[in-house]
């Protein structure tokens, strides 16, 4: 079964969602991040679970 991914930003499905990305925590490195396109267009901040770091600057 595949992996439902969302956005942490917007809590939203990304899987048909050719602009959004996954990535692992720029802080911890432990916790993968995933953006939607339009929380990426809209520069929406989000945060951490495991080590409460906030992106984007």
């Amino acid at each position: 079964m595949e992996e439902k991914k969302t956005c942490l930003a917007m809590n939203t499905r990304v899987t048909n969602d050719k602009g959004s990305v996954s990535f692992l925590c720029p802080s911890c490195g432990k916790y993968e991040i995933v953006r939607s396109k339009h929380a990426r267009q809209i520069v929406s901040k989000y945060t951490c679970p495991e080590c409460g770091f906030i992106g984007p600057n």
